[in-house]
């Protein structure tokens, strides 16, 4: 192991208490073990956390994408940091996240560098969307909702076709469901997943089976519980050589990413995967308890975010698809 657990009257640091908020932005002169350098989006910090928990001699340094070109400016000086590291584990990023390439680019000829997978999964919440110009990949584009960028597609359709909060409160049904693909969307986002993980040598068909049988394993469609990113982590040490512990992560860590946006899976589609379902939207926690939203108080709110916006500002494909085609909208203006 990487570290061996403490024997009565040893002088050896255990972990066990200084979990809580563990710092993960620097390295720690304690640990004299494998210098771990971890690239990524929102995902990345539990894969740290993880690899910090799991190899408790390792020095684990987290390099956020958020700011990656502002920080670095060029692809050399980001190799230049990474230079001391033993490993370098990274998400795919493409051209224009730093002024020199993608993150092929970054590992031409580095063996240190090994890519693992942006778990990207809707499946267990078919509706949700994102509003604004998506195509900018930038937050400060999109439209805000009551749960931050998330939005409702079947809410932004009804607004836009002129619903009323009740009219739109009956949307939320099984035929309606049935009609919009939602029972498909759990084998196309599977098949999404596992296609991706395989084309960068990380094959998730494993993982996936046994996240399935934890019930819904995201948050909302780009944030995984941390159950998923520990497994992520586990994997990453053990496929470099290192031994990570024997620990459940999510017994030790706090799962960061519920305290952001939280998005019900519907009833009506739990039933459909033997789950239980709720109606419960929750926002980001700021102060105190989070904010939740009912469905009619998730739907008020969101109208009267659209209400500030012109028609023409609330972009989004799969809802332009849908007014487009005449069946679907005929869902919305029966």
């Amino acid at each position: 192991m990487a570290a061996s657990l403490a024997r009565p009257g040893s002088s050896w640091r255990s972990w066990a208490g200084a979990w809580r908020k563990p710092r993960i932005d620097s390295l720690d002169p304690v640990r004299d073990g494998s210098r771990i350098a971890v690239l990524g989006n929102c995902q990345a910090e539990g894969v740290a956390q993880s690899l910090r928990l799991l190899l408790p001699s390792a020095q684990v340094h987290l390099v956020p994408f958020d700011g990656l070109g502002r920080r670095y400016g060029s692809l050399e000086r980001l190799k230049a940091d990474l230079a001391p590291f033993d490993h370098v584990f990274t998400q795919f990023f493409p051209e224009g996240f730093v002024e020199g390439g993608n993150v092929h680019a970054l590992g031409d000829g580095d063996p240190r560098l090994r890519l693992y997978p942006t778990i990207l999964f809707p499946g267990y919440q078919p509706d949700m969307v994102l509003v604004g110009d998506v195509g900018a990949l930038s937050a400060s584009r999109l439209i805000a909702s009551p749960t931050g960028p998330y939005h409702s597609a079947i809410v932004l359709c009804a607004y836009l076709e002129g619903l009323g909060l009740e009219d739109t409160v009956k949307l939320f049904r099984e035929s309606v469901y049935t009609r919009l693909g939602f029972y498909e969307a759990w084998n196309v986002a599977a098949a999404e997943l596992l296609g991706s993980a395989r084309d960068i040598m990380f094959p998730l068909e494993a993982e996936l089976a046994r996240w399935s049988r934890r019930g819904c394993f995201m948050h909302v469609l780009n944030h995984p519980k941390l159950f998923v990113l520990a497994d992520i982590a586990r994997r990453l040490a053990t496929e470099a050589g290192l031994e990570p512990l024997p620990a459940r992560v999510e017994d030790y860590l706090p799962d960061d990413l519920a305290a952001d946006v939280v998005w019900p899976l519907y009833p009506d589609l739990a039933v459909h995967y033997g789950l239980t379902g709720t109606m419960l939207f929750k926002d980001r926690a700021r102060r105190g308890d989070p904010k939740l939203y009912d469905l009619r108080a998730f739907i008020a709110a969101s109208f009267a975010i659209y209400r500030r916006h012109a028609p023409e500002a609330l972009g989004c494909i799969r809802v332009a698809g849908w007014r487009a085609n005449p069946a679907v909208r005929a869902l919305f203006r029966a």
